[in-house]
Parts: structure tokens; sequence; C-alpha cells
């Protein structure tokens, strides 16, 4: 049986679930290539995925805008998506942030968290956004809203809530509303406070905020900026208009404290960075313990604050002696929720028994382009461009022989990665020997800010001698100190504090990306390669020909094409 699971907000997305597993996940972004693109999802669904007729079973969270449900703000395609011959179910934004987490875990139980700027979730009737804290448990199924009275039920806005995974069933035990704690919405009013772009087309630049935090200083006046994030209520807008003159927007006054005092905006970022780390630290360890009663040796996390991987690779010495294992899903933030929405209608409204993985939910979810496709889109460029691209075969020891020669290599081979990390297959790679690559890339390739760090991607079996913890991390999602006496030895992929957010990569979860880092270590003994996403700030490559385009028009210097063994070169290269 096939269920469908939709998202329509920003990182609009649409996922296939076959017997429980994903077997489809599709961003709108990748192929409008605006960053956190919103849409209809449900014409995003006609146009890429024909097949959806066949299927009966539908889902969508839970969402109002501008006083509107889903099926008022796209009646057309709603209408016709749904139909009459439909199943259409409704979880919550947080319920499905949580599926998506515990579902694609191989925990049989499990603490589960999860944070984001904000969602709309079902309450109690008794319980409303305005209480000061709501405080639940909640062991019945909250079902479709279409075939119960859950549509009586309050609806809410909430960004941090708790869950209780085990079996094939997920329990809510605690819920902030959205004015009590909103670490996404704090992140994203300093965003704006800095004049940093939200939105399409270019996306929410915490990733750029979370690397300027490793540059600031919390000494002196910064602490009190990090007080202030840590008042009783943890979002900017709250915390500090208490502290704000009379009349002043809270942006004009944080703006005017900063300058008072001096701070820079890396110093600003700091002290975000660690509000964050602090409030996420203790609101967990409180449910840890209690998770730890009830021999709930496994953690969950999920949503858009979930990607802050500084945050979260701390984790490991927060909890020690709580959990065994940490997990975070390949697309934690919202384009997940329709993977989630989809793991819930399985297990959470059938009641179906849980999937085991071989290994982990894999990542490569997006389209398969063949040899056909990237023909047609080498034949078309080269119609237009001459001799001024050139195309030649080669085997992966070539490719092997040109990043030892320091050059930026682009590759393009099966499935696209969902979520907002290349994991090998739409990846630009290079020598992470090389002292200067970090800044080459930054400045010729992606653009950026000569701060922002890469990736290391590394064999699963020379972690623990490269690095302080021995862990897995095959979706990029923690950043873990390198052992110092190997930091010298790949300064292109090392933090300014000596750490890195490391991508482990074995046989099961990439063929040929872990074969090709055999190679790498075999020629160089480094088992280690630079490693960051295949775009210049737009959205990840999708196509053969969104490849091609992005290999044109930075200074990327080949791009390979791994499955056709074709090599694409600029010029007489």
């Amino acid at each position: 049986m096939k269920i469908i699971g939709m998202n329509s907000e920003h990182d609009t997305s649409f996922a296939v679930l076959e017997g429980g597993i994903p077997i489809f996940h599709a961003e709108l972004e990748r192929y409008t290539r605006n960053k956190e693109e919103p849409g209809d999802c449900f014409a995003f669904l006609a146009d890429t995925y024909p097949e959806y007729e066949k299927v009966k079973n539908l889902a969508h969270c839970v969402h109002w805008r501008d006083g509107k449900r889903i099926e008022e703000r796209f009646p057309e395609s709603f209408a016709k998506i749904v139909g009459k011959d439909k199943v259409f179910y409704e979880p919550g934004h947080h319920e499905a942030h949580a599926a998506n987490a515990f579902f694609s875990s191989n925990f049989d139980e499990a603490l589960i968290v999860t944070m984001d700027g904000g969602g709309h979730d079902y309450l109690p009737n008794n319980m409303g956004g305005s209480d000061a804290f709501i405080h639940y448990q909640l062991h019945a199924e909250v079902l479709p809203w279409r075939q119960s009275d859950a549509d009586t039920k309050t609806v809410a806005g909430t960004a941090f809530t708790l869950w209780h995974g085990k079996g094939n069933k997920i329990y809510n035990i605690f819920t902030f509303p959205q004015n009590i704690l909103d670490i996404g919405g704090a992140w994203t009013n300093i965003l704006r406070n800095l004049g940093m772009s939200i939105g399409p087309p270019y996306g929410n630049q915490a990733g750029t905020l979370m690397a300027m935090a490793s540059m600031g200083d919390l000494a002196g006046p910064a602490d009190e900026l990090l007080k202030l994030f840590l008042g009783t209520k943890f979002s900017p807008v709250i915390a500090l208009a208490k502290e704000a003159q009379s009349g002043e927007h809270v942006h004009d006054y944080m703006i005017r404290f900063m300058k008072e005092k001096n701070l820079s905006a890396f110093d600003l970022a700091a002290a975000l960075q660690r509000a964050t780390e602090i409030t996420v630290k203790h609101v967990i360890a409180y449910y840890s313990e209690l998770a730890i009663k009830n021999n709930i040796r496994n953690l969950c996390l999920s949503g858009g604050v979930a990607l802050n991987s500084v945050m979260t690779g701390k984790m490991f010495d927060w909890y020690g002696g709580y959990f065994e294992n940490i997990y975070i899903p390949p697309v934690p933030y919202d384009a997940g929720l329709s993977i989630g929405a989809a793991q819930w209608v399985w297990h959470q409204a059938m009641d179906q028994p849980r999937v085991k993985w071989d290994r982990n939910a894999s990542p490569y979810l997006g389209e398969l382009y063949g040899k056909k496709d990237v023909n047609a889109a080498l034949q078309k460029y080269s119609s237009i461009l001459g001799d001024k691209i050139n195309t030649k075969t080669v085997k992966d020891e070539n490719v092997v022989d040109l990043l030892d020669k320091q050059k930026i290599v682009s590759v393009f081979g099966g499935r696209s990665e969902s979520g907002r990390r290349a994991l090998g297959n739409r990846s630009i790679l290079a020598d992470p020997r090389a002292p200067d690559m970090k800044d080459k890339i930054n400045k010729k390739v992606k653009h950026r800010q000569h701060f922002r760090p890469f990736a290391p991607s590394i064999l699963r079996e020379d972690v623990a001698e490269w690095f302080v913890k021995d862990i897995e991390s095959p979706y990029m999602s923690f950043v873990i100190k390198f052992r110092e006496e190997m930091q010298s030895k790949v300064p292109a992929v090392v933090h300014i504090d000596g750490t890195a957010r490391l991508q482990t990569v074995t046989e099961k979860d990439n063929f040929w990306f872990y074969n090709f880092l055999k190679k790498w270590k075999e020629k160089t003994k480094i088992p280690i390669l630079l490693n960051t996403s295949f775009n210049d700030r737009e959205p990840i490559v999708e196509t053969p020909e969104d490849a091609i385009k992005c290999f044109l028009k930075t200074d990327i210097d080949f791009l390979y094409f791994y499955e056709q063994g074709i090599l694409v070169g600029k010029g007489d290269q």
C-alpha cells in the first residue's frame, strides 16, 4: 500500500511511502530553484508524480494561513487531488515532525524532541494557546479531522514539543506554546535584525549565523545580551521587549543595545547560540531523567532547530549518562513533514507494525536521471558553447588524481539527496589537505562569506582515529571535535575551534561514494574529502542540466557524471 504525505508551507514537499518505507521525496525548491519555496503542494504533486491517482490515502499537516484551511487556500488543486475517492488525514505539525524522527529510526522506544519556529498542533479542548504551559498526556490517537471530532479540538501554534515513541505509536507528553518557547522564531528575528535575507530566493541563513557564533566574544557586554535571551520566555521579541524603552520597537532596541555596548554581529550570534544551547540542554535534561526512570535510552530530534549541528554535537557530552543513541532524520526541517505525515498515517492511524531498517533511513529519495538525460543535457550545451566545454570517458581513479592535484570536482549520480546537505550524489569535492581550499571555494564557487566552513566526509571505520568521539553521522547531523594531532592534516575542513560537521560513510549508506573514498585513501593515506553541496546560493542541483549550469557559472574545475563515467571540463582542460 502507498501513502502520500504533503507540506504546503515554506519548504513545500511531498513524499511517497510504500509498505511504510519512504520511496520518493521531492522538494519544490529543487524544481523552481528558489530556496524554501512555498507553494501549492497539490499542484506540485500532480505535476511531478502522476501516479498519485492510484494512491487512496493522503495526508497533510494541519495548517491555517490568513484564517484559511488548506482546502480553502488551494481549492481547485485540492479538489482535483483529494477528490471523493481519497481518504485525507491531517496530523499536527509537530506530530508529523515527531513521526518522521521516530519512525525513521530503528528504535523500539525513544524520547522525541521537536524544535522549530512554530506550527499548528491539536490541543485538548480544555487547553489553549494562552495558557502559560500546556502539560498533558495524550495516550489516545489524534484521529484525522475528517473522521473524528478532532475538528472541535483547539488548534494552537507550538514550537517545542516532547513525545514518547514506543512500538508503532507516538504519544505527546509536553507541549510549549509558541509564545513561551520559540527558539526557531528567535533565530528568525535575529536574522532580520542583521539584515539577512529570509525566504526565497536565498532562504533562511541560519547556517551563516551559526558559523558567525564561533567567532563572537561572550565576555563583557555580550554576556548581558545572553542574560536577556535567557529570560523566562525564550523569544527575542518578548525577552527584549521588557528591557526596551516605552514605545521603542524591540528591533530598534536591539540595534541600539549593540551599538552602545560596541557589540558586533558575531557577538550577537555567539550569545544567541549559547542561549539556545543552554535552553535546549536544560529542557531536555529534565525529561531525560524521567525517560531514564522508564529505561528509555534513545533520543530522537526533529524540526528546523535540529539542523543546529553545533548544538546537537554537544549532546553526546550533555546526555552521555542518559542516552545511548541520538538520532536525527535526513530531513528534520519542514520539508520532512511530508515524510512524517505519511508515516503517521501508516503507523498511528492504520496501526501498521514498525519497519525495521537494514541500516538507516535512506536520504537518497529524489529523482533518478539516467544516461539519456545526461547525454541530452551535454548535447544541448555543447551545441551552444562549442569548444568551451569538453567531455571524456574516465574512471574513478582518474578523478582521484585530479583531486590530488587540488582540482575542485563536482559529482552527479544516483538519486538526489533529500534535505539540505549533499551526501555524495550531488556534491562538490576537494582536497582537505590544501590550506587555501576553504577560501578558494567560498570565494570562487559558493560566493559566500569567508568564514563559512566545509564538511569532511570520512570512512566510518576511520572516525575513531580522527575524531574524539566515535559516532555515526551519515546525514552530517553533528559537529564533533577533531583529535588535536589530526587537525593540521586537513585544515580545509577544520572549524576555528577544531571541530567539524562530519559525514560518516559506509558501503550500505552510499556504495559509490564509499568506494571512491577508499580509492582516495589508498592514494593519499587520508580517509577524508571536503564535501559541500553542489550549488551556488541556489538549491542543490536537481537535474543534469542544473549541474552543467552551476558548473559553468562557477570556478569548479571539473564535473563528473560518475554513473556514466563522463568527465566534463572547460576549454582545453
